[in-house]
């Protein structure tokens, strides 16, 4: 071999949402809409704080750098959004949605499909098809059955992720009632000094964590990113929010910089070698 329940649906402002979790964005009414992909690492567990900051800026236009799962971004629900990410694969699928994408790539919990679907995806970034409708919905299904929700990729661009462990996978296929919610969203792909901002813009930040793994895209995140963005973010004249794990430099960093630090307790642990340790997570606030 290669290496629930939710509930009760409520319907969002300005959003024609069904109920149909297999086939339509689906409502949480303390959560927002369920993001379409797994992701290592995602925020959805910070909604509540995140929520509670947003309140009374809702006229703001949100911009969220680092987009990733976009769990906090489906969860304020802002007319207005810049969603960044120098993922350029999950911004092409994101793009794909924006249009309404409806997918009929046989998806199912699968090893043997997986790893096809797996080089087919791979061979789609070796032709010069990445921006495909063929690879948005390769990598949706590649995100919901491989590992643990990973987005890697080597060095050489190829995603390598392997296959999942899970009981059960359910997958979407219509994702057209995103539509609508994202339609006042600008989905852009590069570098985050790049994205053009407004000095009342409010930013939601959560730059890859200062941890061993840092090979989220093909040439990794270094400490000198997350100085490069710590630093662009303390500039900026609007609210600003910052996550990242509490390291102590990451610590010493964010106060240098005129950052107010709070300080959460994650639903996950330090590692996976033995240490049950809660993480211990921040959140850096500016112009609060």
């Amino acid at each position: 071999m290669r290496t629930s329940l939710l509930p009760r649906q409520a319907r969002a402002p300005d959003a024609t949402l069904a109920l149909d979790a297999t086939s339509r964005a689906t409502i949480e009414p303390r959560l927002g809409i369920r993001p379409p992909l797994k992701w290592a690492g995602g925020k959805r567990w910070q909604v509540p704080f995140v929520r509670d900051l947003w309140r009374g800026h809702e006229d703001r236009r949100l911009v969220e750098p680092f987009c990733g799962g976009l769990a906090i971004t489906l969860s304020l629900l802002p007319k207005r959004a810049i969603v960044n990410d120098v993922n350029p694969h999950l911004m092409n699928f994101y793009r794909w949605v924006k249009r309404g994408l409806v997918t009929r790539l046989p998806m199912d919990y699968d090893e043997d499909r997986y790893y096809r679907h797996r080089d087919r995806f791979n061979g789609l970034l070796q032709r010069g098809k990445e921006t495909s409708r063929e690879a948005a919905s390769l990598f949706y299904y590649l995100n919901r059955t491989g590992y643990n929700g990973l987005c890697r990729f080597n060095s050489s661009g190829e995603f390598n992720v392997p296959f999942g462990r899970y009981t059960t996978v359910n997958y979407t296929r219509d994702f057209s009632s995103y539509r609508p919610v994202v339609a006042g969203w600008q989905f852009t792909c590069g570098d985050f000094t790049k994205i053009a901002l407004r000095p009342g813009d409010f930013i939601y930040a959560d730059p890859p964590y200062d941890v061993e793994f840092t090979h989220y895209s093909k040439d990794g995140f270094t400490w000198d990113d997350q100085l490069r963005a710590a630093e662009w973010l303390s500039r900026h004249q609007g609210p600003v929010v910052l996550s990242n794990q509490a390291t102590p430099r990451i610590v010493k960093l964010y106060k240098s910089l005129g950052f107010a630090l709070r300080y959460l307790q994650a639903p996950r642990l330090i590692s996976c070698n033995g240490d049950r340790t809660p993480a211990k997570e921040v959140l850096a606030l500016k112009n609060f």
